[in-house]
């Protein structure tokens, strides 16, 4: 055998070599999203984006805990699709809920003063809203006795007209 015969041979074993492993198949960002969301689906609140391997997590959880399990999660999920996550998962600090009565008919004053036709009560932690109220104003009356952190608002006896 010549020795330019030799030389092309192994140029093209050299070529198909090289196009092999360069021909190896990636996982696409839709199946690498499709996988880190099963793997972190404990939490809905967490939403999973992909972008070139990179996988990125965001929205609330409960502790600093849970945030590096879902973190570690999304690692785990494709050892070899996912290149790094970046973790803009935050914690929501816990609402401290108000069970004092005495506080809370104090602060009702002040959030119904501008619905004569309400009347509220509490027990127990319990915001209990009686009368009438136009249905455009029941979101507003909800949202600011919501905002005193009871353990519940309970309109179901107020009549909306």
């Amino acid at each position: 055998m010549s020795l330019r015969k030799v030389l092309s041979m192994f140029l093209v074993a050299g070529v198909v070599a090289f196009g092999t492993i360069s021909c190896k198949s990636k996982v696409s960002d839709a199946d690498l999203k499709a996988k880190v969301e099963t793997a972190v689906n404990a939490s809905p609140a967490v939403m999973v984006d992909v972008k070139d391997g990179v996988v990125t997590l965001t929205g609330t959880v409960g502790s600093e805990d849970e945030r590096m399990a879902l973190e570690s999660s999304a690692k785990a999920a494709d050892t070899k699709g996912v290149k790094s996550v970046i973790n803009n998962i935050t914690v929501q600090a816990p609402i401290e809920i108000n069970t004092n009565d005495a506080d809370l008919t104090a602060k009702i004053v002040d959030a119904t003063k501008d619905f004569p036709t309400v009347k509220a009560t509490v027990a127990g932690g319990v915001i209990t809203v009686t009368g009438t109220l136009e249905q455009a104003r029941v979101m507003v009356l909800k949202q600011s006795l919501d905002a005193l952190n009871p353990k519940k608002v309970d309109m179901s006896a107020l009549v909306v007209k």
